[in-house]
């Protein structure tokens, strides 16, 4: 049997994460999180090899979503990234110019996001 995915999820909102955290687990991932930016990043480096899949939240404290994204997708093409965010008007066309391969609206529901996540690794 296949290992389960690992999943990293990076979110400032503490009810936020622990949701998501707590599904995804149930959902039979391997899961790493983060409150900020940074320390997604500092996660990124060190789980390089191992990670699956990313969902980030677009505004975070130090450095922002977008950029994470965008960091990650420079040097790691092939890793899916899913940005989560409940901000602004046009959040998506930051996400899509930092190249993330799906973009969701808080609220969602998680299975939806769950099941996307699912795609992303079939690809």
């Amino acid at each position: 049997m296949s290992a389960p995915p690992k999943v990293l999820i990076i979110d400032d909102t503490e009810e936020v994460l622990s949701a998501l955290c707590k599904y995804f687990k149930q959902k039979n991932y391997n899961v790493l999180s983060a409150s900020n930016g940074l320390d997604g990043l500092k996660m990124i480096e060190n789980e390089k090899d191992s990670l699956d899949i990313i969902i980030t939240d677009l505004v975070l404290p130090n450095i922002s979503g977008v950029a994470v994204i965008s960091i990650v997708k420079k040097k790691f093409p092939d890793l899916p990234v899913i940005a989560i965010t409940g901000w602004g008007e046009h959040p998506e066309s930051l996400a899509k110019e930092a190249n993330a391969d799906l973009v969701m609206e808080k609220p969602f529901k998680l299975p939806d996001l769950e099941k996307a996540a699912r795609e992303l690794l079939k690809k």
